[in-house]
């Protein structure tokens, strides 16, 4: 099998890259290394580039356009992918993001997000892949090369330990040498080395390695020095979004790409800086030759058709099939004490589905993951059409705090009567520049023109129900919002980017008003916000119409649900999080299911002990049920697939052959790593090299479940394992499993490595991952699986050298079934060496036979 294939040359007669490069002015090259928007890059016609377009993100391709028209494929969270443990799998799913890049008009995807989960708090722990190095790294790789195996190019992001997102723009993250080394860069490096990734993002905050303390954009001994020198990664370092805050530092630094463009640091001064020798020209042409490549390869200079010996393969995917196979797969039985998986449908004429994401599923994380849904469907329409059975639908619980939308349409009226709201631009003198009646209104207005400076919506809100109302306005930067007359919120600070950063712009908290009502009224809204006009950015103004009406009490949506689980002969019960918890911009406070989600769990199973508990959460959540529940799935966030594979996996479809790609806590205080608040702008990586798992094994705490647990639906036994060093220091292992339960079933053997005794515990984790692979077999059948254990597993970093070293000892290797349930265990003697050089692609990510 061809790994990487390289960039078609040039056709008879077209100019090589230099030469193209020699056709080009110094004022072209600068323009070549600036974007000339906010998704695409330069085109130069006279050379045959046209522009590059560029598309988030980790969970589907959203396009480029921004029209609420176009939608794509939502794919499953990242950490759903990594929990099938499945290379093959992601050779698919980089299949389906060439695809859906293609269908968009994209050539380069800024995915996939290889951070590791430092902390379960982190606010996009969702869109990571694991909280290992090596699993994070062997499942992107897979990605990254069979997307630009097809043409499409990737950008691996965020360069480097960008693990959080509490001051995400400004905080300096304290990692030492040795750390970045073994833990943070691992997952780069390998994507380097084994998929030639074609681009890398650097990150929005700093590094201090020990040496250098230098923004990420900056820090040239990680991006020059280690990743282009050391590394020979011959891509384009871009910017993240509006992240470019230099020059000469930066360009110097090693990016190569600001963007988005064409206004920033880059756009205003990169040629005077060339001009004035403060950046060299050579240096330009470097990064002009990267964009040519990159160019070259994506098919954006005429007469070259992309790189990629499957390139022809890009319409040749099912991507409902992928994304439906791939989420059932993922999913994680945490628990099934009684064998309640799968359930027969001609056992259950009547299913109580219960849950606030039973009502509304939550299938995609908040930020750069998030695409408009070709496609949507219910849980409820699933398991009615999987099970042929009523289904009985309740919320059962509160667990979004924020009022709904205002529903303009049918409720509200303009100053003049007619049906919706009346918006009006204002310039500075307050004048109005335009104005319209809407009554669709999602709470954007986006392409302000530059002369607005605020958006003023006035509407009349008509409140029929009895009781409590809650009305109000959602909105960032400058702002007087009145209902009913009475100013409820005021503000005079002018924002800009920094809202898109923080996200804060995706959630605003509304200011309300609280009104009880006896006899059917009415309220106006008057609210004046700011026409935001961020640098790098498309503009807009944000004004969120909320309205909260009087509805069913907390304890009355739990006795509905209650009653239903009693009539029913199966109860599914759907908690989770939000897009409030989970999304960039902001990290989690609280590892807590919102709302009253833990008492409704509870509650139905005393009313009916026939109950599974679907968890509809990316990252963890405590459960403090667990042990009390026969039944608990870990079902992720799924995309749009995610109901009817949900059905698939409780009726026997698919096998929810999942294993957890990280650590499952029991309790808040139990975290290693609690929170993610820098102090005094530093975040410090105090735990060194012992992340997720590592720090749980070394600090002898006891999860709720442990890294790598999953158990599918039927039982295994590890029979034998025999080991073989390989002369280049690789251990292939040769592992035979039997399955033992009454249904064909996937494993997901899993291999650790424990160092020699007497090593030290700063030095070396208690015992960390070192391969995997997937098998699959029949009940009762014996097989025999392949793990190879590459080099690299038993290197470490000395900072002394600095390099790598492989030290002489007897190595522990031992499988199981998680980092918790070891099942066989060999010793292997390495002879080590004393110069195994800076870094190298040996090894490499695990695959099984």
């Amino acid at each position: 099998m061809t790994l990487h294939t390289a960039p078609t040359p040039p056709a008879a007669g077209r100019p090589t890259l230099d030469g193209l490069l020699e056709r080009l002015s110094t004022e072209e090259k600068v323009s070549l290394v600036v974007g000339a928007g906010l998704w695409s890059t330069t085109a130069i016609e006279h050379i045959g580039l046209r522009a590059m377009h560029v598309s988030d993100g980790p969970a589907g391709v959203r396009g480029i356009t921004g029209e609420p028209t176009e939608t794509s494929a939502s794919f499953p969270a990242p950490s759903a992918l990594a929990a099938t443990w499945d290379v093959d799998l992601a050779d698919e799913v980089g299949a389906v993001f060439a695809a859906e890049a293609r269908r968009h008009g994209v050539d380069v995807v800024l995915a996939p997000q290889v951070n590791l989960q430092r902390t379960p708090v982190g606010g996009r722990h969702f869109e990571c892949y694991s909280e290992d190095p090596l699993l994070t790294g062997a499942i992107a790789v897979h990605v990254v090369r069979a997307a630009q195996d097809r043409g499409v190019g990737m950008c691996v992001k965020h360069f480097v330990a960008n693990d959080s997102e509490t001051q995400r723009t400004t905080y300096l993250a304290q990692v030492d040498e040795k750390t970045l080394r073994e833990v943070y860069l691992a997952p780069f490096e390998q994507l380097v080395h084994e998929a030639q990734a074609w681009s890398v993002m650097g990150a929005y905050s700093g590094i201090d390695d020990g040496t250098t303390a230098a923004p990420a954009l900056e820090h040239r001994p990680l991006l020059t020095g280690v990743l282009k020198d050391e590394w020979g990664f011959d891509g384009v370092v871009v910017s993240d979004w509006v992240a470019t805050n230099s020059v000469e530092a930066s360009a110097e630094g090693g990016l190569d790409l600001q963007m988005p463009g064409p206004d920033g640091p880059w756009g205003d001064g990169l040629l005077d800086a060339v001009r004035d020798g403060r950046v060299s020209e050579d240096l330009l042409d470097d990064k002009v030759r990267r964009l040519l490549l990159l160019a070259q390869r994506v098919g954006a200079l005429e007469g070259v058709a992309p790189a990629g010996d499957r390139r022809d393969e890009v319409g040749e995917v099912d991507v409902r099939d992928v994304l439906r196979r791939l989420v059932g797969r993922s999913m994680v039985v945490l628990r099934d004490d009684e064998r309640a998986l799968p359930v027969a449908p001609h056992d259950v004429r009547r299913v109580a589905l219960l849950g606030p994401n039973a009502v509304h599923p939550f299938v995609q994380g908040g930020g750069s993951a998030y695409v408009r849904p070709e496609r949507s469907s219910t849980p409820a329409h699933a398991l009615h059409d999987a099970f042929g059975a009523e289904v009985d639908v309740h919320a059962g619980a509160v667990s979004r705090m924020l009022p709904p939308q205002l529903e303009l349409a049918t409720r509200c009226t303009t100053p003049d009567g007619q049906p919706g709201g009346l918006g009006e631009l204002l310039d500075a003198d307050g004048r109005v520049i335009a104005a319209r009646t809407t009554t669709e209104w999602n709470g954007w207005l986006r392409e302000v023109p530059e002369q607005a400076v605020a958006l003023r919506i006035r509407t009349t809100v008509r409140l029929d129900e009895p009781g409590r109302h809650e009305v109000g306005v959602g909105t960032v930067g400058r702002h007087r919002i009145l209902v009913g007359g009475q100013v409820v919120s005021t503000g005079d600070t002018v924002v800009g980017a920094e809202v898109i950063l923080d996200s804060s712009v995706n959630q605003p908290a509304p200011a309300t008003l609280v009104i009880d009502v006896d006899a059917p009224t009415t309220v106006e809204i008057d609210a004046t916000v700011q026409a935001v006009h961020p640098v790098g950015y498309e503009s807009f103004a944000r004004a969120e119409l909320v309205h909260r009406i009087p509805g069913t009490s907390p304890d009355e949506l739990l006795a509905a649900a209650v009653d239903a689980a009693a009539a029913a002969d199966l109860a599914v019960v759907v908690v989770g999080t939000n897009e409030e918890i989970e999304s960039e911009g902001y990290d989690r406070t609280s590892l807590a299911l919102p709302g009253t989600q833990d008492q409704l769990v509870k509650a139905v199973l005393a009313a009916n002990p026939r109950t599974i508990v679907v968890v509809n959460a990316g990252a963890p959540v405590l459960l403090p049920w667990l042990d009390e529940v026969p039944c608990v799935v870990w079902a992720w966030l799924g995309g749009q697939e995610w109901p009817e594979a949900l059905g698939d996996v409780l009726t026997g479809v698919t096998e929810p052959s999942g294993r957890l790609p990280w650590t499952l806590p029991a309790h808040e205080s139990d975290v290693p790593v609690p929170d993610a608040v820098p102090v005094d702008g530093v975040v410090e990586y105090h735990e060194g090299i012992h992340v997720g798992y590592r720090s749980w094994l070394r600090l002898g705490r006891t999860p709720a479940a442990p890294f790598g647990h999953g158990l599918g639906w039927t039982t295994w036994e590890h029979e034998s394992v025999v080991a073989d060093v390989g002369p280049d220091g690789a251990v292939d292992l040769d592992v035979v499993v039997r399955n033992t339960g009454p249904r064909a079933g996937r494993e997901v053997v899993q291999v650790y490595v424990e160092p020699p005794a007497g090593s030290s515990t700063d030095d070396r984790p208690v015992r960390w991952l070192g391969g995997f692979a997937v098998v699959h077999a029949e009940p009762g059948e014996r097989t025999t699986v392949r793990v190879r254990v590459g080099a690299t597993a038993f290197r470490t970093w000395d900072t002394a050298r600095p390099g790598w070293l492989h030290p002489a000892g007897t190595y522990g290797i031992r499988v199981g079934r998680s980092s918790g349930d070891l099942r066989l265990a060999v010793d292997v003697t390495l002879p080590g060496d004393t110069a195994a050089g800076l870094s190298g692609p040996e090894g490499g990510a695990p695959r099984g036979t």
